[in-house]
């Protein structure tokens, strides 16, 4: 089984709630609990002091995440802190400010994933922060007029656009005499690649002195729409299409956890072992592409190491057709378990997969040998994109780019939900802290990942056939509790995959809040990239894996 304690040092010290209350005192003006963690309200010029106590003195060091939302009577930004040596220690802080002058004081000192947390909130909430070093709009163009998740927002009115904004993007060299550095875009490229990702490169000579990933270009109001359709039918159909390419049994989850948690429903054992072993085939999925996609990256091999990822990926794909009846956008799962049983008949399917699983080993041993053991790989990603430790925990850092840098953490095992403890295996975690690191993580998840299916396929095989209940009995609407707030989430293949719910006593959500793990790895690449040269700049974006449908949302 595997447990938190298997970190290989003391158990995290639990800090109470007469703890945090004590080290709050007078600047906790009122408790406002949510479902997952107690919360505090305080006093919006308050909040790095709050913030930087609570991370130094209590320990929460992992901003996981930054709800913003407008009331009929105020604003309010909501800091979901947590532990990363134990992520069931959650505290939510919440910070209101009036309709007339919503400033609040930035948290980006404190943490600087907060940068563009405090970007979005601003961009689609209308919260001003004070003190925030780079106060831009992030999704929308800066020429937006409004915030479309203000409520006085206008969909109506006719947006402007600048003549600026029509300039012609082919603009003959600038020489500035008292400038040594060249202005270079990155992208945005052809979507077959990772996405509509614009990046503004600053060189000095070779070296990448300054980057600015431009994100937004693939916002589809996500939030919205999840914010639009009913708790038990209309929302499950959403999660597949964050991260399209590969995670859509793992996005279902997150939501499926959250409302199921939100709501009070139960979930048969037989669903979660289903459930668990759709996730980890999906995770393979996801690592194989993020392997093939990263050695076209890297030396440009399209040939051997991009068409054999694809090929194992696409057997992945086709065991998860026969059981979700689709290729990518799934729609398997249910508030309550899952959509139907096993394909019939079982046993082709078992047999099917097993098929898969015990050719993994000696596929595997030949991506190290065209891969990992590459002179040309190994000497475009030793020492490049390093990301320290503490720099990775600064920008909300989670999944496989966390444990390249020697963070232990996984919500599988931290958290546990479905089956995930009742099974021998181990979180894998690297200190090379580099882009080498990177590949080494998912390669090995990949061969964890098929240990996990493998005693899921065990126990479905053997599971009596009067007991393979694949749904709890869920009420046709739910309406939970007005002012119910929860946040919950999984470990989804690029990282922590988080949503933040509140009720608004109706049959869908007040307020839908996605955290994406993609959208603070992303955050980092700077920290990454500046001090390299271009190339080294390009790998580290590949080994970051990232997938705009879910940074844009």
């Amino acid at each position: 089984m595997s447990t938190g304690l298997e970190r290989g040092g003391q158990p995290p010290i639990e800090v109470t709630e007469d703890d945090l209350e004590a080290l709050l005192g007078d600047r906790a003006l009122a408790r406002d609990d949510h479902m997952n963690a107690p919360g505090f309200v305080i006093r919006p010029d308050d909040v790095q002091s709050v913030l930087t106590d609570l991370r130094d003195e209590a320990g929460f060091d992992h901003l996981a995440n930054l709800t913003a939302q407008e009331y009929a009577d105020r604003y309010e930004s909501i800091y979901h802190l947590r532990k990363y040596d134990d992520p069931t220690q959650e505290v939510s802080i919440v910070v209101p400010t009036t309709t007339d002058d919503p400033v609040s004081q930035s948290a980006e000192p404190v943490f600087r994933t907060a940068d563009w947390h405090e970007r979005e909130a601003f961009d689609l909430v209308g919260i001003d922060y004070e003190g925030h070093p780079d106060p831009r709009r992030i999704l929308l163009p800066e020429t937006w007029q409004g915030h479309p998740l203000s409520r006085g927002y206008d969909q109506e009115k006719p947006q402007l656009v600048t003549l600026t904004e029509h300039a012609n993007p082919v603009q003959p060299d600038h020489h500035d005499d008292e400038s040594d550095t060249m202005f270079l875009n990155i992208g945005p490229h052809h979507p077959a690649t990772h996405g509509v990702l614009h990046i503004e490169t600053v060189l000095d000579g070779e070296t990448v002195v300054d980057v600015d990933p431009d994100v937004g270009y693939l916002h589809r109001c996500e939030e919205q729409m999840c914010q639009q359709g009913t708790y038990r039918h209309q929302i499950m159909p959403y999660p597949d299409r964050w991260d399209y390419v590969s995670a859509g049994l793992l996005n279902e989850w997150a939501y499926a956890r959250t409302a199921e948690d939100l709501a009070d429903i139960e979930v048969p054992e037989y669903a979660q072992v289903i459930r668990t072993m759709g996730a980890e085939l999906c995770r393979i999925a996801s690592h194989m592409l993020a392997l093939a996609t990263f050695a076209l990256d890297v030396y440009g091999d399209f040939t051997a190491i991009f068409q054999y990822g694809m090929r194992d990926r696409e057997v992945v794909q086709d065991i998860l057709e026969d059981l979700t009846g689709q290729r990518l956008m799934f729609n398997y799962f249910r508030l309550g378990g899952v959509a139907w049983d096993l394909p019939e008949p079982r046993e082709e399917f078992i047999e099917k997969t097993r098929d898969f699983l015990d050719g993994l080993p000696a596929k595997v041993d030949e991506y190290n040998d065209l891969l990992t053991g590459n002179e040309i790989f190994q000497i475009r990603c030793h020492d490049t994109g390093v990301l320290e430790p503490e720099v990775a925990k600064q920008y909300g850092c989670t999944g496989p780019v966390a444990r390249g840098s020697g963070i232990d953490y996984d919500l599988r095992r931290d958290d546990p939900y479905g089956y995930y403890d009742n099974l021998e295996w181990d979180v894998v975690t690297e200190d090379g802290c580099d882009n080498y690191s990177r590949v080494l993580v998912r390669m090995q998840e990949v061969e964890e990942s098929a240990k996990i299916i493998e005693q899921c396929l065990d126990l479905l095989e053997d599971w009596p056939e009067d007991e393979r209940t694949v749904q709890s009995n869920v009420p046709r609407t739910l309406k939970p509790d007005t002012d119910t707030e929860i946040y919950r989430s999984v470990e989804g293949a690029k990282g922590e995959l988080g949503i933040y719910i509140r009720s608004d006593g109706t049959d869908k959500p007040g307020r839908f809040k996605i955290r994406s793990p993609c959208f603070h790895n992303l955050s980092a690449l700077p920290e990454m990239s500046e001090g390299e040269y271009v190339p080294d700049l390009i790998a580290s974006l590949g080994s970051l894996d990232i997938v705009l449908g879910e940074v844009d949302r």
